[in-house]
């Protein structure tokens, strides 16, 4: 008897992709308790970087990229700034920019545009 045989696909989808990884990190943003799926975003993206290299989903993975590394450090900031009562305008005014860029991003791939 002959085991069957599994055929993995060839190429990932990379829209698909895409939109996973916009999924996880408007969950993590959303919800804080899943901070932890904004990093896997992160790591889906640093990952699969040179699968999207040289067609437009690569400019929404630099999007988010970007998103997350100033958001990072605007947060870390904002965090800081907390000592002195400021920060947690910092904190929720990062997370609302952070959120617009996911939007727009999002939205831009839907319409097949780059953010």
């Amino acid at each position: 008897m002959t085991e069957p045989t599994f055929d993995p696909p060839k190429q990932v989808d990379v829209r698909l992709l895409t939109h996973v990884v916009y999924g996880l990190f408007a969950l993590g943003l959303l919800t804080w308790v899943f901070a932890a799926a904004t990093v896997a975003a992160i790591v889906i993206i640093y990952v699969k970087r040179a699968d999207v290299a040289g067609t437009v989903y690569a400019t929404h993975f630099n999007w988010l990229s970007h998103t997350f590394w100033w958001a990072l450090l605007w947060m870390i900031v904002s965090l800081l700034a907390t000592y002195i009562f400021i920060g947690y305008l910092g904190l929720v005014a990062t997370t609302v920019w952070a959120l617009y860029r996911v939007t727009k991003g999002w939205l831009a791939l839907i319409e097949f545009k780059t953010p």
